[in-house]
């Protein structure tokens, strides 16, 4: 993992838990005092919908598994450094991206792929619109390790929009892995297997663009589906997603996130995220 987005350490690790309890007060029931908030909620489609169209949103499966929850963004908010942002595909369509910078949002994660079946119709003009009214942008890939490889769906991914440039401004793609939309839950895999695959995938991608993936998971899939196996602290940056006030416990070996998903609707369009850490240091990820 790219340690130069955190201090290291235990000033890392206390940063980090002064972040989380800050922002724990800030998404809990109770706004901080002082602070205003904008309330839109609007989620994704349903399952069924997501099923039948083989296109399922980060996070969809993270929804069905331990249940959806709307925050809105407080507009103001303590002294943690942090940075908000979202992520969205094809069932946001032609997004506002004008009224998401002047609510708040700053960074953006487009869904590009699925499997080596799908592609988002809307890629473009989320992904460059997003980039176009100043937000840095990045790219994800909903994983499906029942169909095809690891190496196949990175080489995919990349292929159809998950590249990455060293312009400042786009973010390492990410890899999103959650429980099967159908089927096995840890799509017919060992434990070794699936660590194996995301393996695969990192590697692929690095050899492909210089850079290492950002792994999308959440704590309870990771410890079902790989065992609490497979340390990926080294290279990849964890994406946690828990739809609560707080990130809680994280997959194995990661001891600190750098983008937190905290709720499937509220402000921004799609799902609701946030990043650990200044600015800067959200440029310095984009940075490679």
């Amino acid at each position: 993992m790219n340690t130069r987005l955190l201090p290291a350490g235990r000033g890392r690790r206390t940063a980090a838990l002064i972040a989380a309890v800050i922002l724990s007060v800030a998404f809990g029931a109770a706004t901080p005092a002082g602070a205003a908030t904008t309330t839109a909620c609007g989620g994704n489609p349903p399952d069924s919908v997501q099923d039948a169209t083989h296109n399922h949103t980060m996070g969809s499966q993270v929804a069905r598994h331990l249940g959806h929850r709307c925050a809105p963004r407080p507009t103001s908010f303590g002294p943690a450094a942090v940075v908000y942002g979202m992520d969205v595909s094809s069932y946001q369509g032609n997004v506002d991206w004008q009224t998401a910078w002047n609510n708040g949002g700053r960074f953006a994660y487009i869904k590009a792929t699925e499997g080596t079946y799908y592609q988002n119709a809307y890629f473009a003009q989320q992904y460059n619109g997003s980039y176009d009214v100043g937000m840095i942008r990045g790219a994800y890939h909903f994983a499906t390790p029942n169909t095809t490889d690891g190496a196949t769906q990175a080489n995919y991914f990349v292929d159809h929009g998950g590249g990455w440039s060293g312009d400042g401004r786009t973010l390492p793609g990410a890899l999103d892995i959650e429980w099967n939309p159908s089927g096995a839950e840890c799509y017919g895999k060992s434990a070794g297997a699936m660590v194996q695959w995301i393996l695969d995938f990192s590697n692929t991608y690095h050899a492909r663009t210089g850079t290492w993936p950002m792994i999308y998971t959440a704590q309870q899939w990771w410890q079902d589906c790989t065992g609490n196996g497979g340390d990926f602290t080294s290279t990849n940056p964890l994406w946690v997603a828990r739809y609560a006030s707080s990130a809680g416990v994280l997959p194995y070996a990661w001891d600190f996130y750098t983008i937190w998903q905290y709720a499937d609707s509220g402000t921004f369009p799609g799902d609701q995220d946030v990043f650990n850490g200044a600015y800067d240091r959200l440029q310095a990820l984009a940075n490679g």
